[in-house]
């Protein structure tokens, strides 16, 4: 009975890395999507101010949020420092990102 279980074990073994290998060989499996619809999903605050930064620049973010961390010596260090200890900036800045992300609509 043992080596009919040992039998029978070896041979799903078998069975199962061959469908495997076969599966990643033809890349029939693609990574999972997260299927979040959330735009903050998976976003860090750093990854925003980047993001943020790269599309506006510190002078117009500045004026598109007035507060000091975009206007005064602008870094990265400096608005999450702010940001993380200061929840209505953060919110600007959250929803100033999420308008960003959204696709423009043509008239």
């Amino acid at each position: 009975m043992l080596k009919k279980l040992q039998a029978m074990t070896l041979k799903l073994r078998q069975t199962l890395t061959s469908t495997t290998m076969t599966e990643s060989a033809k890349g029939a499996a693609p990574a999972p999507k997260s299927g979040s619809k959330d735009p903050m999903h998976g976003m860090t605050l750093e990854m925003i101010i980047v993001q943020l930064e790269q599309q506006f620049g510190w002078e117009e973010l500045g004026r598109r949020i007035k507060i000091k961390c975009f206007t005064d010596e602008p870094s990265v260090a400096s608005s999450l420092k702010f940001l993380r200890r200061t929840p209505w900036a953060r919110q600007k800045v959250e929803a100033l990102y999420i308008r960003s992300k959204r696709p423009t609509k043509k008239a």
